[in-house]
């Protein structure tokens, strides 16, 4: 029982690094193609950090709430805090040290 528990946490990380993979290759992509993407080594890290953070955090919401309305309602605040995390990072919107620009 605790080898096929095992198994599919294993196969739930890769599944979110995957994911995170597939969407870091977007910005990969138009950089060989555009100048108006223009992303560090550092820009990669920070993205890679901050979606795969997320992505576990979606997966231990998804197991640990079972009733779908609190469940939901924590899913939307974890991409909501996604979203407004990446625009500080990306353009500051906030005004922190943080931000990209």
């Amino acid at each position: 029982m605790e080898a096929q528990y095992s198994l599919i946490r294993r196969k739930r990380l890769l599944t979110i690094i995957s994911i995170v993979a597939l969407i870091l290759l977007i910005p990969l992509v138009a950089m060989q193609f555009t100048k108006e993407v223009n992303w560090s080594f550092g820009d990669f890290a920070i993205a890679a950090i901050l979606l795969t953070t997320t992505g576990l955090l979606f997966d231990f919401t998804l197991r640990k709430w079972k009733k779908s309305r609190y469940r939901n309602l924590y899913l939307v605040l974890l991409f909501a805090a996604l979203l407004l995390i990446w625009a500080e990072l990306a353009v500051g919107i906030f005004g922190t040290p943080f931000a990209g620009s």
